[in-house]
């Protein structure tokens, strides 16, 4: 006697998709795409490459050379469909030629509009970017009641303003001066983007110890004070009581390590950029550069025997300082040019 077979279970198959293969034909899944160096390419992004065949670039940086939008804006922007290209609505990761038509959509202007530029006078003990060592961050002092008085820039604050709002460049913690923070990628990338010639100026006063600090060549930590090795910051460089020349420097430093200040220096094992450094007052430098390494102007005095009593940044491009008083900010206003 033949045993009973156990009942048939039925399942029932899942519905196709919209884009199933034709009935009979199994399609396989695609392999993953993969851009140079074997990292996968952003979802709906075909291309990552900056520069493609005919001498095409991709499109979000074409748009950040043409000061257009950062590239990340303009990333969002063509997820968005607020780009179209000779006509056309614009596709993540597309390469354009140098001479293809870009249009904006207005909704993407006016999402810039909004943007805003906030110039602010860092006082010392105020770290530029993000909170360390107990020490507050830049951005704390963006508030309503820290704005200046005389700012006449016809900005309401908001809370939305502070979304996004990085600074354009560092001051350390113990230098003082002109802070930019921003919410628009083209300012960011005009002052600190891998292509940026702007200037900044600062006055420096100093005092002369003839004593070089090869150390600071390689080490941004060797301008601190304290222990070898110590890289915690100080709000202020002290001057010791064995340092010989606190006044009138001018009349003792050496003509030729000024001029190593303006040119021949290395930094990290690189050639620094030719800088305007000239004597502002017997105890005070006023240098130029066009380039922002770490605690560069304190690194370069180091090199040639002198010490940096204070720091201050008074101009970035064709924007001033002023008048604004310490620890208050005012926006950049339309007119206003790096």
């Amino acid at each position: 006697m033949t045993e009973p077979k156990p009942p048939l279970t039925l399942r029932r198959a899942p519905p196709p998709s919209k884009e199933s293969a034709p009935s009979g034909v199994r399609r396989a899944p695609p392999p993953a795409a993969r851009a140079p160096g074997n990292r996968a390419i952003p979802t709906g992004q075909a291309n990552t490459a900056a520069q493609g065949a005919n001498g095409t670039v991709r499109l979000n940086k074409r748009m950040a050379e043409l000061g257009m939008a950062s590239r990340r804006e303009a990333d969002d922007w063509i997820a968005k469909g607020w780009v179209k290209v000779n006509g056309q609505v614009a596709e993540m990761g597309l390469q354009v030629a140098p001479d293809a038509r870009i249009e904006i959509d207005k909704a993407a202007k006016g999402q810039q509009a909004n943007q805003v530029t906030i110039l602010l006078n860092k006082p010392l003990g105020i770290v530029s970017g993000q909170a360390e060592d107990g020490h507050e961050p830049a951005i704390k002092l963006i508030q309503p009641q820290n704005r200046w008085a005389e700012d006449n820039a016809r900005f309401f604050f908001h809370g939305s303003q502070l979304k996004s709002l990085v600074p354009a460049g560092r001051l350390d913690i113990d230098s003082t001066g002109l802070l930019v923070l921003t919410q628009d990628g083209r300012v960011a990338r005009q002052l600190i983007g891998e292509d940026s010639c702007v200037e900044k100026e600062y006055l420096v006063r100093v005092a002369y110890t003839g004593v070089a600090n090869p150390g600071a060549a390689n080490s941004a930590a060797a301008t601190y004070p304290g222990l070898p090795g110590r890289s915690k910051p100080q709000q202020l460089i002290r001057l010791d009581d064995d340092d010989p020349i606190t006044s009138d420097v001018q009349s003792v430093f050496p003509a030729d390590k000024l001029q190593l200040l303006r040119h021949g220096l290395r930094l990290d094992d690189q050639p620094l950029k030719p800088a305007k450094v000239e004597w502002q007052n017997p105890e005070q430098l006023r240098f130029v550069l066009t380039e922002g390494k770490k605690r560069q102007i304190r690194r370069m005095c180091e090199l040639v025997g002198l010490k940096v009593v204070g720091l201050k940044r008074v101009r970035v491009g064709r924007v001033m300082l002023g008048n604004l008083p310490v620890g208050q900010w005012r926006y950049l206003q339309p007119h206003e040019k790096f």
